[in-house]
């Protein structure tokens, strides 16, 4: 078996050095056209030849060499910056819809530049999807002389936009936008009820930067665009009591993993007790039975300075990927409120959901994608299965000499501490610059604490202070800079050695550049990889290291204690098979991170296929495609939002306990399929009648101010948001006597409980 994934392995590399042989040919056919000696008038006139060439239909691999050429000595006489032969090489494998892997520092920035003028060269528009609007703008004034120079457009997007600008933006040749921000407008696009107000226009070509985390990691995050939040709620500081007197194992379980919690028996009885409802499991208790699980759920599962902050009286969620705050997401409803309450808050409904999308279904509209990151290639058979990505990884300019050392593993967390003080401390005094990677708020700020006592300054980077990031990082790599950082995962800024200053960078390579210390693995290897291509960026020295402790939470959670018996001690353990052990672990953690991804995907997929079905039906009354007057166009348009909102929401309910389905030996996921496929058999001639009725009651006005009088409007407001969707129950072992009645009974409320219209006619 071992000689077989050998040879695979020999064949794979033998064909991504060809691949990247191709490529470099191709770089060197790119650097054969010298334009150093044509004047700006000329290298405009090509650039305008392109252009029409490329209109004319004119295939833009062939146009390829002249437009990279153009790019080059563009960039060179706009912002003084020659492109590597391997920044062109990246450039060429982009324009062919690959995902490249270049490391940080390598100038991804600049190798995008390239593809999107190509593509841009058609008129049909790019877009760079980045990771944050802070790197949007940055990219697009950064970038911006290049495609200026050339005679292209170039504008950036920004969260706040009015419509005007927005439409403005996204009409220029290319433009930079954060991939939630374009997904939010693509959103609104689909409730507009005049053409005026919509923003996009057709999907052409995209190039997603920070690849990882916006395909993978963000893939089964729904963009949410609702009505405006109902009135303040409180009812739920009453079950967050409750939760807080249910003991573990006396009362409640988790799961093997750890990811969900269920009440036991006794649990039961005591919840019985302390809401004096009877049966929790009857029909008429459903309500109570919900918020009871999604309390204990926010009570035991979701960590404070972990998973969420709060700041300025409001719940903040932390990205699990970057620890830094997720601007403008929530949990599921129920759960958001359900947290809110146990930290004692107030907490607002959320609204009539209007429209959703994930990330991927969304980047899927895209004609043609490619991507770039500095970490992919340990995923790549991912982005193959969702995506039909292809990773190819571009070598460095410069030989990578970062050293990274072996992890050093303690018996508990203490020993752990203790040992990274000693450490930073011993560093900190040579005067090398040292960049800590820590997993949560928390754990920044006991390190920084500790640190404190020990006489080491320290810069603190979190969701607490990220607005400060920029700044914080770029000193990072400084003389006696020592950084304590939540994950790095899409900062966007690279650490220079010495902070850009030349005589100081020398002084620090001297001491062996940047030392970059993790304080844990995480679940994905590409997340700890982020963190130690901090260091050794365009060959300059490094090393990386990571302290762990057999308490650290995922090694815990997967039952490294079972599988490691070994004494309390101080001092770093030696066992040979250890880091075998803890590799393992991350595998399987990435696993079912890539099962849940598929598993959500499946739930997801059958929605958007309706979405897209109705959409396009909404699509070509808003172009005016079909013959209608103004009243039959609004009239229709208003209910086809109407049952899509109302089936969103029935599929939400369906889907809140379709799993139980297994326990009648049936695949929740077929059994979710059939049911909103019989529901959304039922909307036509739903959206027909309602259609009839409303236009007789018109009587054929056409008179805005009569619609209005009838309900036909616009939602007043609408708000968007992310939902983090994988709380997704997934655990059939720990399925209690309570939750098996608790199926059938749900079966017989889904038909006593949801509103009787709303229900499919079966």
């Amino acid at each position: 078996m071992k000689a077989a994934i050998r040879s695979i392995q020999r064949i794979i590399n033998r064909e991504a050095q060809n691949q990247l042989s191709v490529y470099k040919d191709k770089a060197a056919l790119v650097r054969k056209r010298k334009l150093e000696s044509w004047d700006g008038g000329q290298l405009q006139a090509e650039s305008r030849r392109l252009q029409a060439e490329a209109k004319s239909g004119a295939s833009l691999d062939e146009l390829l060499v002249d437009a990279y050429a153009l790019v080059c000595e563009a960039a060179k006489r706009t912002l003084g910056l020659q492109p590597y032969d391997v920044q062109i090489m990246a450039a060429i494998a982009l324009h062919e819809g690959l995902l490249i892997e270049q490391h940080t520092g390598e100038g991804k920035t600049l190798s995008a530049v390239m593809p999107a003028y190509l593509n841009a060269l058609t008129g049909k528009g790019v877009h760079v999807l980045t990771f944050n609007d802070y790197l949007a703008h940055r990219d697009a004034a950064w970038m911006g002389p290049v495609y200026r120079y050339l005679g292209l457009t170039v504008k950036s997007v920004q969260a706040g936009m009015s419509l005007p600008e927005k439409r403005e933006a996204y009409n220029a040749d290319i433009t930079y936008v954060t991939a939630k921000e374009t997904g939010f407008d693509y959103l609104r696009d689909t409730i507009a009820f005049d053409e005026a107000d919509t923003v996009h226009r057709p999907f052409h070509y995209a190039i997603v930067d920070e690849a990882d985390s916006l395909l993978l990691d963000e893939a089964r995050v729904p963009l949410v665009i609702a009505g405006e939040p109902d009135s303040s709620k409180s009812e739920g500081i009453h079950f967050a009591e409750i939760a807080r007197q249910l003991k573990q194992d006396k009362h409640y379980d988790f799961d093997e993993s750890k990811r969900n919690v269920y009440l036991n028996e006794a649990g039961s009885a005591k919840a019985e007790s302390l809401l004096g409802c009877g049966n929790l499991y009857d029909s008429h208790n459903s309500h109570l039975l919900t918020s009871l699980n999604c309390a204990l759920h926010a009570e035991t599962l979701l960590k404070k300075d972990i998973d969420y902050i709060v700041r300025d009286g409001k719940i903040e969620l932390i990205d699990e990927y970057t620890g830094r705050v997720a601007e403008n997401r929530y949990l599921p409803e129920g759960l958001q409120a359900a947290l809110a309450a146990k930290e004692g808050l107030q907490s607002k409904g959320g609204g009539k959901i209007l429209g959703t999308i994930t990330f991927q279904h969304f980047i899927s509209l895209y004609p043609k994608i490619c991507g770039m990151t500095a970490t992919a290639h340990a995923s790549a058979m991912d982005f193959e299965d969702i995506y039909d990505l292809h990773v190819v990884q571009i070598p460095p300019n410069r030989p990578n000499i970062r050293t990274d050392h072996p992890h050093r593993i303690y018996t508990h967390k203490e020993a752990k501490l203790r040992a990274l003080v000693q450490e930073i401390s011993s560093v900190h005094a040579t005067g090398r610059p040292i960049l800590i990677g820590t997993s949560s708020v928390e754990e920044s700020a006991i390190l920084a604490d500790a640190l404190a006592v020990a006489s080491v300054p320290c810069h603190v980077l979190n969701a607490k202070n990220d607005a400060e990031e920029a700044a914080i990082i770029a000193k990072a790599g400084e003389i006696g800079a020592v950084t304590v950082s939540t994950n790095m995962a899409g900062r966007g800024v690279d650490i220079r050695l010495g902070g850009g200053n030349p005589t100081q960078a020398e002084a620090v390579a001297k001491l062996g550049g940047l030392y970059v210390i993790g304080t844990q693995v995480n679940e994905s290897v590409r997340i700890d990889d982020q963190l130690r291509g901090r260091s050794g960026r365009q060959g300059d020295p490094g090393a990386s290291i990571f302290f762990i402790s057999l308490e650290d939470e995922l090694l815990l959670r997967f039952g490294i204690d079972k599988l490691v018996r070994a004494p309390r001690q101080n001092e770093a353990l030696q066992e040979p098979g250890l880091h075998n052990k803890i590799a393992h672990i991350q595998r399987v953690a990435m696993a079912q991170n890539s099962h849940i991804r598929k598993e959500l995907n499946s739930y997801s997929d059958m929605v958007e296929d309706q979405r897209q079905i109705l959409y396009e039906e909404r699509l070509g009354i808003l172009k005016g495609e079909k013959p209608m007057s103004p009243s039959e166009q609004r009239v229709r348009l208003f209910y086809i939002d109407e049952f899509w909102a109302d089936h969103l929401a029935y599929a939400s309910y369906i889907r809140e306990g379709i799993h139980l389905e297994s326990l009648a030996s049936r695949n929740p996921i077929d059994e979710f399929h059939t049911q909103i496929t019989q529901a959304f058999e039922q909307i036509p001639a739903q959206i027909n009648q309602e259609t009839a009725n409303m236009l007789a009651r018109l009587g054929g006005s056409n008179d805005p101010a009569k619609w209005e009088e009838l309900g036909l409007k616009s939602p007043a407001s609408t708000r968007t948001f992310i939902i983090n969707d994988h709380y997704i129950q997934n655990s059939r072992s720990s399925w209690n006597a309570g939750t098996v009645m608790a199926y059938y009974l749900r079966k017989f409320m889904r038909l006593i409980l949801w509103p009787v219209h709303k229900l499919p006619k079966f």
